[in-house]
């Protein structure tokens, strides 16, 4: 069951309309050379990727702090509007458990530094056995961060937090005072759309929490990760109420992520494309077109 009608909390920003930020789980793929990659040429994906997705999930920090080496790099690629959305690493979630984190926390974000311009919300993903004991080491995390120019989001797993009870509620309190987001996980196309012979699928569906959909946005970027299916029209119609919702949230001055995955994300770039051209045009914003390296996919 999902819930579209879930009730936005009221929002004190300016109502000049906001920006729809655009990206995939990753920017370099071997299988979109010739598609979003050029076919040949030197390997700087992210350049590359940033002419046509504004921003991507960097799940790569879950596993490990990325080494200045790989920070430097991104810096000089990434243009100025590009917005990396960090996981904060599982040492922190997972091991952890938001419990004495201070420490690696500041290193954490130390080695974000030289990007500091270019961070959109960092993801505080929660593990899936981590209930209401949660919130009030989260209400302390929230707490210790705040004045330091960082936008959070918070991804829960934990059935609890989509039950609508109590916890659900003292979750979604604290989002709102805080004017921090929480991650929406859609995973309807991925578990409704058919099931196929593609070995992909089987993956994606035991790897991926089977959660419901809450939709509710308490800040400035809503983030929503679309877990598309490799059938089209599941996709579609399960994304056309995103369209109405992501307009109304742009209309209101919000930014709203949006981040689109496929089973094996080959298909990810075209379906990204495909889904955020429906909610430009309502806005009536200029459309994605071609990718860098479309066209030439046959001389290699």
């Amino acid at each position: 069951m999902h819930h579209f009608h879930a009730a936005s909390a009221p929002s004190d920003a300016s109502h000049s309309a906001g920006h729809l930020h655009l990206g995939l789980a990753m920017w370099a793929n071997d299988d979109w050379r010739g598609s979003l990659l050029p076919g040949s040429g030197p390997r700087e994906h992210l350049a590359d990727y940033a002419r046509v997705f504004d921003s991507v999930e960097g799940n790569t920090s879950f596993y490990a702090q990325p080494t200045p080496a790989a920070i430097a790099s991104w810096a000089r690629q990434a243009p100025a509007n590009f917005r990396f959305c960090f996981k904060l690493p599982g040492r922190l979630t997972h091991e952890l458990r938001l419990q004495g984190i201070e420490q690696e926390l500041a290193e954490f974000l130390d080695c974000l530094a030289p990007i500091k311009d270019r961070l959109g919300p960092i993801m505080i993903q929660l593990p899936r056995d981590l209930g209401a004991e949660v919130l009030p080491r989260l209400e302390q995390f929230l707490q210790s961060v705040k004045g330091a120019g960082l936008a959070w989001s918070v991804e829960p797993r934990d059935p609890v937090f989509f039950a609508k009870g109590e916890a659900e509620r003292q979750l979604n309190r604290l989002l709102i005072t805080h004017a921090v987001d929480r991650v929406m996980l859609d995973v309807r196309p991925l578990f409704s759309g058919p099931t196929t012979a593609h070995p992909g699928l089987a993956v994606a569906r035991s790897e991926k929490p089977h959660r419901p959909l809450h939709v509710f946005s308490s800040g400035q970027y809503p983030v929503v990760r679309f877990i598309g299916h490799y059938d089209e029209a599941t996709n579609r119609a399960l994304f056309a109420p995103w369209v109405e919702r992501l307009f109304l949230w742009i209309s209101q001055g919000k930014s709203p992520f949006l981040f689109v995955h496929t089973p094996d994300n080959k298909a990810a770039p075209a379906l990204a494309r495909l889904l955020a051209n429906q909610v430009l045009a309502k806005l009536e914003r200029p459309l994605i077109g071609a990718f860098p390296g479309e066209g030439q996919g046959s001389l290699f």
